[in-house]
């Protein structure tokens, strides 16, 4: 069960080569590699959704930390641990709600605490740190689709929201790693495909994802979704999220929330796939989530068309928060957790 798709890799040696990130802002219609050579460079490519999705924007951050600090080694009069802080303060203000971003940040930055070693050596164990997170989010990626596999009889007709397959992780997806696991069984009848405005990334990017992979998709607008559910043609409905709070409340891509409403009203499963990495413990619930507000040019443009007045007004949160009644299941690489949320998340975050 593999993945043709992965969002970045790395060219070169590390002390003179680069990272390159395949802009998803350009798919389906070409496929560029941008090429990183500094935390700057990073920063920006996150922000401006060259490389989207909770996990792969840890990975990102993870190299963006890496590249910083084998950078300062032209830069002496700066302390280490001070060097560290400045990375971690330009990185995480990238994108506030992707929980991924702060939690690969947090085991980079723990290797730079009290170092008083080579730097040399330093920006290696960086580098390594950036591989393993990689490398670990490919696996827990598979083993997430295969419990999340399990909940599903033949011939089902699963629904899902934005992209969550391996260009938004470590290469093979979390709620589309499910869909993955799904055709490889034989189980899978239908997916469908939100387009997820107003960035499209279902329309742009599952759509691209599946026919790599040869998974059988039919697109749909975002206010289809009810129609399907009502002529019983929706038999699940699998998300990923950007941050799980402590008590099960799941923030993803906005629109999530009304396929929950709907579900919960058609009595349809309402599954949410996530990596451990993704599960926040130290935020108590949806409330406390922090959302982002993206621009309303997004809004107002489909791509590089104007589809409203020019000047016109635009709201844009970038997610919307599910709160935790309405979900059915949180699948994880370390199991499946049902409410109440709490006790069972806390449970496999432990492992």
């Amino acid at each position: 069960m593999k993945s043709k798709v992965v969002p970045l890799r790395w060219e070169g040696s590390r002390w003179e080569g680069h990272l390159q990130m395949l802009d998803q802002r350009r798919l389906p219609h070409s496929e560029e590699w941008l090429e990183l050579g500094d935390v700057e460079d990073v920063a920006r490519a996150i922000e401006d959704m060259v490389i989207r999705g909770a996990p792969a924007i840890g990975i990102a951050a993870a190299y963006g930390f890496a590249i910083g600090m084998r950078n300062y080694s032209h830069d002496p009069m700066i302390g280490v641990e001070s060097q560290a802080a400045n990375l971690v303060e330009r990185l995480m203000n990238t994108r506030p709600t992707a929980v991924n971003l702060r939690w690969a940040l947090d085991r980079c930055r723990r290797l730079t605490k009290g170092f008083s070693g080579d730097l040399r050596e330093l920006v290696e164990v960086l580098f390594d740190e950036a591989e393993t997170i990689f490398a670990e989010d490919r696996e827990n990626n598979r083993r997430l689709a295969n419990k999340g596999a399990e909940l599903f009889g033949c011939h089902c007709r699963v629904l899902t929201h934005c992209n969550t397959g391996g260009l938004a992780t470590g290469g093979f997806g979390t709620a589309l790693g499910v869909v993955r696991a799904l055709a490889h069984q034989g189980k899978l009848e239908k997916l469908w495909i939100d387009e997820t405005r107003p960035y499209l990334q279902g329309a742009r990017l599952n759509t691209w994802e599946c026919l790599e992979d040869g998974i059988d998709a039919t697109l749909i607008t975002d206010n289809m979704a009810a129609h399907f559910m009502a002529q019983g043609k929706v038999d699940a409905v699998v998300v990923g999220t950007d941050r799980v709070a402590a008590n099960g409340d799941v923030a993803n891509k906005i629109g999530t929330y009304g396929l929950a409403v709907l579900c919960k009203y058609h009595d349809i499963p309402f599954y949410v796939a996530s990596p451990v990495s993704t599960i926040d413990l130290e935020t108590p619930s949806g409330e406390e989530i922090p959302i982002e507000e993206r621009s309303a040019g997004e809004v107002l443009r489909a791509g590089e068309c104007l589809i409203a007045p020019e000047g016109f007004d635009a709201a844009h949160p970038a997610f919307d928060v599910t709160p935790a009644h309405l979900v059915t299941a949180i699948i994880t690489e370390n199991g499946v957790v049902e409410a109440p949320y709490g006790e069972g998340l806390a449970e496999v975050v432990e492992g």
